[in-house]
């Protein structure tokens, strides 16, 4: 590249980034962020991230758990981003963070609020997508219709569990970022030999099928494999079998959520059976129910690499490697302040 080239892209880098502030200035004027109680370390990210802060507000319960909310700033024409997935902490069940959610959306409407986003890092309920038997709700679509009802303007979520989610809203926007990004820009600075992108069953290939093209495009020679299942029933696995060859191979396992743990483990070790080098993990969801820390940490997983979309709870074992999507959520804010196109943030 010559100096002038090099020039022209320098110039341009600086532009950009000069717009990108430009941005992130008008949202502490024009914007408010606030957070429930289901991850505020991730909304304090964001919001610094953004150059600004969380709005005041004070979040608990009264005496019997009913849960108690003040905003305590104007909210009037503004627009709102409420940071808060829909998931459990140390402090608080899913039902809490849900019912917080669905509080505060009813408090900004009421207090005349512009626009209210819903930013939702994690969808509860979203494994419960369709009637498999009689009898049962179809929660992941209840939700939707909960969150829309209480008068949210736009939903913005990463991963997930499966894109029909999206079609469960019916009269406004729902935006699935995905966090490949944040994996890519760890994994392609990593020394892999011979990567073999694995779907832990055939739900999972499409997910595989893109983080492979993106790791393909940092340069690495990447394959495919899939791991067939046979259940037993909900949670229980019968049998596994792997399809494709990954000895010799830097395997590497591509889920949006992990919760007890047990499946996982099963796949690393069969992968570990059938040759693999080293078995990395990549799991956007920590829900890491029961003691599932403590067995990930015991088990044959050489790294297991997370987000910050769900907070830990216990302690945290050595080949467990968290990564923050503070950024991505924040790009997104600015591209919706801004009127740009969130699907470019993965082009």
């Amino acid at each position: 590249m010559n100096r002038f080239s090099h020039m022209f892209l320098l110039s341009l880098t600086i532009l950009f980034s000069s717009l990108h502030a430009d941005v992130c200035k008008s949202l502490r004027k024009n914007t408010l962020l606030i957070s429930g109680n289901a991850n505020i370390k991730l909304a304090k990210k964001i919001a610094y991230y953004l150059g600004g802060d969380l709005a005041d507000a004070s979040i608990g319960k009264f005496n019997d758990g009913e849960v108690s909310i003040k905003i305590c700033e104007n909210v009037r024409g503004k627009e709102v981003y409420i940071i808060q997935p829909v998931c459990s902490n140390e402090n608080q069940t899913i039902n809490d963070s849900l019912m917080e959610l669905f509080l505060l959306i009813r408090t900004l409407k009421r207090s005349s609020a512009g626009t209210i986003t819903v930013v939702m890092p994690y969808y509860g309920y979203a494994r419960q997508d369709r009637k498999i038997r009689s009898r049962v709700p179809i929660s992941a679509a209840d939700v939707a219709q909960m969150i829309e009802m209480a008068g949210a303007d736009r939903v913005l979520s990463i991963d997930l569990h499966c894109g029909q989610i999206q079609g469960f809203f019916q009269n406004i926007p729902m935006d699935n970022l995905y966090a490949s990004p944040v994996f890519i820009s760890y994994f392609g600075n990593k020394e892999l030999h011979n990567p073999v992108v694995v779907s832990p069953d055939a739900g999972g290939v499409d997910r595989a099928d893109q983080f492979s093209k993106q790791l393909a495009r940092k340069g690495w020679d990447v394959g495919m494999a899939l791991i067939s299942k046979q259940r037993a029933g909900a949670g229980k696995i019968k049998d596994m079998q792997l399809i494709g060859d990954v000895n010799g191979c830097d395997a590497i396992i591509v889920d949006d959520l992990c919760d007890t743990g047990g499946t996982l483990i099963r796949a690393a070790e069969l992968l570990k059976a059938s040759g693999a080098r080293r078995v990395f993990a990549v799991i956007t969801h920590p829900v890491f129910s029961c003691n599932a820390l403590v067995k990930l940490g015991e088990s044959v997983i050489d790294e297991m690499v997370i987000t910050d979309t769900i907070p830990l709870q216990g302690q945290v074992p050595a080949n467990i490697t968290v990564l923050s999507v503070d950024s991505l959520l924040g790009d997104a804010i600015c591209r919706i302040q801004g009127g740009d196109s969130v699907s470019a943030l993965f082009q």
